[in-house]
């Protein structure tokens, strides 16, 4: 692994350390008797900073210009992976019921978070330098592509399938009345909801052609740029409130999901890719690098927005990104001697 990615790994565990400093020393309050500081984060993140960065990538995706080839090799097993996670977590968890419609609606949404902690991959502040170091500008254009469609492809499909799961719970415990009333309240949160909105939002301004006027474009630009510091120290303050006893439970199964992120797709990615649609050379070990970084930290966002399985998602970004020192090498070596 190149030096430029250890510095980045490095950069990544000090931010999550400091962090966790401003989590222990209470630099932002505490956690409880009041506004829980991680969860106001958590919400910048989700309202604020996640849906610029979403509309600002997508209103200047060159669709035309994308390798889909490639695109489609990649997000097909991805996108199977993710369906698996999400179905195999839902039958573990079939016949269970709630006691009341909270705890309902966070049992509800585990099955959806952990499915995003397997596939989301922290793409940005590990693959890019990755990309760039190993795969020279050829590689990193393949890499930006398969990041530009990333939270827009992921996020989507997980938001209706979370949304879909909500609506069962409140019908459940009575909170919704009717099937038309569930599919109208069901199609509305997933369409007016902070990811999907500007993602349709940004699709739209990109089918007119018109350019981002320049004060626009700089702002959500400045916005966006804040999505990576604040998740990671968010990371170290979420580790920091949650008490020891729950991470040491929760780890565990953190381990579980953080193996099938580092070795169980990038596996599929290199079987789907290779053999299934033939892609060889350079986009190959493009998404097979892709596939194999340690689980993003819109993963933690995605878990802080519906109250499920914190604990389990922080411990798996860390528990991989550690991982990761040791997989990556070994999955270089593979695919160098597939040619």
């Amino acid at each position: 692994m190149s030096l430029i990615v250890l510095n980045k790994l490095l950069a990544i565990f000090c931010t999550v350390a400091l962090g966790w400093v401003a989590g222990r020393l209470r630099w932002l309050g505490e956690p409880a008797g009041g506004i829980d500081p991680a969860r106001l984060l958590g919400n910048a993140a989700f309202y604020i900073f996640v849906p610029a960065l979403l509309f600002r990538t997508t209103a200047r995706l060159d669709m035309a210009g994308l390798p889909w080839a490639t695109v489609v090799a990649f997000f097909v097993p991805v996108v199977g992976m993710l369906l698996a996670v999400y179905g195999t977590a839902r039958w573990r968890r079939r016949g269970a019921v709630a006691a009341d419609l909270d705890a309902g609606e966070r049992a509800a949404a585990a099955p959806a978070v952990q499915a995003i902690t397997v596939v989301f991959g922290n793409s940005v502040q590990v693959g890019i330098p990755m990309a760039a170091a190993l795969f020279g500008e050829a590689g990193l254009g393949i890499h930006i592509a398969l990041v530009s469609l990333h939270a827009l492809v992921l996020l989507t499909v997980l938001t209706v399938l979370v949304e879909l799961d909500l609506a069962r719970a409140r019908a459940q415990h009575g909170a919704t009345a009717g099937l038309l009333r569930t599919l109208r309240q069901t199609v509305r949160n997933t369409l007016i909801h902070p990811v999907v909105l500007p993602v349709l939002a940004g699709l739209v301004w990109q089918a007119t052609g018109w350019p981002l006027p320049a004060v626009l474009d700089e702002t959500l630009q400045l916005l966006g740029t804040a999505v990576a510091p604040l998740c990671l120290v968010l990371i170290g303050i979420t580790l920091a409130y949650t008490a020891g006893k729950t991470v040491a439970v929760a780890a565990r199964a953190a381990l579980g999901l953080s193996l099938l992120k580092l070795l169980g797709l990038p596996a599929l990615v290199l079987a789907a890719a290779h053999w299934g649609f033939g892609l060889s050379g350079l986009p190959l070990q493009v998404v097979v690098l892709m596939a194999a970084l340690p689980c993003g930290s819109n993963a933690l966002i995605f878990a802080q927005r519906y109250r499920s399985q914190e604990a389990e998602t922080t411990t798996a970004i860390v528990l991989s990104t550690l991982g990761f020192v040791f997989t990556a090498p070994l999955w270089l070596a593979l695919l160098v001697w597939l040619g």
